[in-house]
């Protein structure tokens, strides 16, 4: 049987609970005036807005992401993912059911969250994301970069006081809850921060394939204009209530389990 067509098995209408009890009615984030949306968005001009997306989504970020696969490297020892065809398969497959189901709406609630000053529900979105990550290299991984840009935010001029002091009072920040606070400190629509977010994500993925397999970097090329399309196609995303959020991926969580013990690699997840 081909493996490769299957993974990950998922079930469309599959959820998963939240392993963090869920805040007081006080506590949750409560929805954003139009006039503090405008007041956010309108805070820097377009160019500056542009360059600053393209400061996060760059490779050159120094948060550490080249040194993840998140995965990827166990299914290529695995043999799950040998040529272009199915490294697109399995990139596509991750965004479809954890990316674009999961881990982008918590993205947007966070980023929310940030807007309407809700400390308390930022760092309740926080701890649940980094509970539902299903190996200890993947939660590592989050745990890590966020670390990383947290770090380089305090070296960065013009972030927020309050924005900075909540950052620094979490003993473990994400990675999505660092880059939502950079994204709102600098009025960003969420909805380009999220695609930010997802083409550099795609991009280190894309990378990670190149370096292990005997694959050009045209290869690499046409699989991104793919993977771009995609995330322009589901660029109108949406903050999902609790219930909806579904990041049942398992053979993505089994094969970084497996990437804990793999003898050879290259990358720490």
């Amino acid at each position: 049987m081909d493996f490769v067509h299957v993974i990950p098995v998922v079930l469309e209408d599959s959820r998963i609970s939240s392993a963090i009890p869920v805040a007081p009615e006080e506590s949750r984030i409560s929805h954003v005036t139009p006039g503090a949306l405008e007041e956010s968005r309108t805070s820097h001009p377009r160019p500056l807005a542009l360059t600053r997306l393209l400061q996060l989504g760059s490779q050159a970020l120094p948060i550490g992401g080249y040194s993840h696969s998140q995965g990827l490297e166990s299914a290529i020892e695995s043999k799950l993912v040998t040529d272009e065809a199915s490294v697109s398969r399995w990139i596509s497959n991750v965004l479809r059911f954890s990316m674009y189901s999961f881990e982008i709406p918590m993205l947007l609630a966070m980023s929310e969250a940030w807007l309407a000053r809700q400390d308390a529900s930022v760092k309740l979105l926080n701890e649940e994301f980094i509970a539902t990550r299903e190996s200890a290299e993947l939660r590592a991984g989050t745990v890590q970069m966020g670390f990383s840009m947290r770090a380089l935010l305090y070296v960065l001029p013009d972030l927020p006081v309050r924005i900075m002091e909540t950052l620094r009072s979490m003993h473990e920040p994400s990675l999505p809850c660092v880059w939502s606070a950079a994204t709102t400190a600098w009025g960003l629509e969420p909805r380009d921060s999220a695609i930010a977010y997802l083409w550099s994500w795609a991009e280190n993925q894309v990378l990670a394939a190149v370096k292990t397999l005997p694959m050009g970097q045209s290869a690499g090329q046409r699989i991104l204009m793919t993977l771009g399309q995609s995330i322009a196609e589901n660029s109108e995303m949406k903050m999902m209530a609790p219930d909806d959020r579904s990041n049942f991926a398992p053979a993505l969580a089994i094969l970084s389990a497996q990437h804990e013990t793999q003898y050879s690699r290259l990358f720490r997840s």
